[in-house]
This record gives C-alpha cells, sequence and structure tokens, in this order.
C-alpha cells in the first residue's frame, strides 16, 4: 500500500480513538497512540487475514499483550472491517463487545483477551510451537509495552522462544520509555533492551516505530529470518499526534478535559 495511504489511515485511527476515549470517559490515551502506525502496518499490509471470516484457522494472529493500549487497536479492526464503526461509540460500557481490555469472545478479530500484563509473549510461543506442530505457515505478531517487560514472565518466554526455534513469532517492543507515571528509568530501568534481547539470542531489529518504512521492512526482515523469533524494538512517542500529550506520562491513563478534547479534536481533523 502507497505510504500517503497508510499516513491517511493513520490520522482516521488517532480520531477515532480520541473520540472513543471522549465517549466512555475513561480510558488509556498515551499508550493507544504510540503503537497506531505499527497497528495500521500489520492490519492493512502485512498479516494474512480475512475480516469477514475473523476465525480463519490460516490467519495470522496478533496478541496485544499490552491490553489497555486497545481504543486504536479496536479503530483498526473497524477500519478494516471487522465490525461496524458505530460499535466504536460503545467503548467499554457495560454489554458492548468492545470492553476495557480485549475479550476474544465478544470482539470479531481479537485473537486473545489480554490486560493481566506480561502474558501475551507466553501465549504467542504457544500459538507458534502449535503453528509449528501442525505444519501451518500462519505467523504470530505480539505488541508488548516497555513497561511490561518489567514482568518476569516475558524472559522466561523469551528463553522458550529461542530453545523452541520459533521464526514464526514477531515479539513487537512499544517502546515510548514512559510507563504509569513516569519514565521508564525512575520506575524500574529496562535498558539496554536491544543487547538484552540479543544475550537471549533473538534476532533484534530496531527501528522508528512512527515511520512506515521502517516497520514494514523490519516485518519483511523478521519473516526472512530463520530458526529463531525475531525482536522488532519501536522507538515510540507516548500520546503521539496530539500536541500536549506527546512525551508527557500523565497522558497514560488519563482521560481530557472538554477544553483539552476540543483542542485534540481540531489538531487531529485538521490534519485530516
Amino acid at each position: 500500500m502507497d505510504i500517503i495511504e497508510l499516513k491517511k489511515i493513520a490520522k482516521r485511527i488517532r480520531l477515532s480513538t480520541m473520540q472513543m476515549l471522549e465517549k466512555a470517559g475513561t480510558g488509556h490515551p498515551g499508550g493507544a497512540l504510540s503503537m497506531v502506525e505499527i497497528l495500521v502496518t500489520l492490519y492493512f499490509e502485512k498479516m494474512n487475514i480475512k475480516p469477514h471470516e475473523p476465525n480463519w484457522k490460516y490467519r495470522d494472529r496478533l496478541i496485544l499483550s499490552k491490553g489497555h493500549g486497545n481504543p486504536s487497536y479496536y479503530a483498526v479492526l473497524s477500519e478494516k472491517g471487522y465490525f461496524a464503526k458505530e460499535k466504536l461509540s460503545t467503548l467499554r460500557q457495560y454489554g458492548s463487545i468492545l470492553q476495557g481490555h480485549p475479550d476474544m469472545n465478544t470482539t470479531p478479530g481479537v485473537d486473545m483477551s489480554t490486560g493481566s500484563l506480561g502474558q501475551g509473549l507466553s501465549i504467542g510461543c504457544g500459538m507458534a510451537i502449535a503453528a509449528h506442530m501442525q505444519h501451518e505457515k500462519f505467523r504470530v505478531y505480539v505488541i508488548v509495552g516497555d513497561g511490561e517487560l518489567d514482568e518476569g514472565q516475558n524472559w522466561e518466554a523469551l528463553m522458550s522462544a529461542v530453545k523452541y526455534k520459533l521464526d514464526n513469532l514477531t515479539l513487537i517492543v512499544d517502546y515510548n520509555k514512559l510507563q504509569i507515571n513516569g519514565s521508564n528509568e525512575d520506575v524500574m530501568g529496562i535498558a539496554p533492551l536491544d543487547k538484552k534481547f540479543a544475550a537471549f539470542n533473538w534476532n533484534v531489529i530496531r527501528i522508528n516505530g512512527h515511520d512506515f518504512r521502517d516497520i514494514r521492512n523490519a516485518l519483511e526482515m523478521a519473516c526472512s529470518t530463520s530458526g529463531r523469533p525475531t525482536v522488532i524494538i519501536a522507538d515510540t512517542i507516548k500520546g503521539k499526534g496530539i500536541s500536549f500529550m506527546e512525551n508527557n506520562p500523565i497522558w497514560h491513563g488519563k482521560i481530557p478535559d472538554r477544553v483539552q478534547f476540543e483542542k485534540i479534536f481540531r489538531e487531529l481533523e485538521g490534519d485530516i
């Protein structure tokens, strides 16, 4: 797909994301906005999927381990055609198909329920192992937050993925360098990520997580790597696309007020 078109889709996703959060009055804007380009590239260019048949056996799988960032995930699924866009206005409402964390039992296109941080990569390993055992060609993608790597279960999964040579597994780290209410280094230092993953014998690729060409090339390199899993460390900006939110940790789980939403929509609608 043309880069210009991908950028247009990303702008629509950011607008839909903030419209959903305004309606819900609750949620996590910062981390939802930081992974928009990653999700758009996966769903509109890379993944082998059938939105009209969400449970197609041979589809590529995506696990959003950082489940609290799901508004942009829902916006992408809707834009791709998994469900009607009218459903987006029901985010976090009782009985809605769009709950506060992804639910595979209610939301078309969601491959795994998530929310308890640190578990997504272990689940992805299981899916990738199953694909190898069944001689299936589908790929498994897992998106984790950088703060989520504080959870020790991730590092057990990293060892398992190498042991079982899961070259059909790609881990993407949304490396926006902020978590909860501060920087990663203030809360729990995780650098240097690239050297840590390399020490676990993963194929390591580092990119600009908002550059569609970088994302595209990294995903191609992951697919061409044989015998071991790939991690893409995507340098991103928390709150990307909204001037007063970018790189500001207070927007991890805070909803803007009415005046701030008006500014947000002026910025995003002006972009579109």
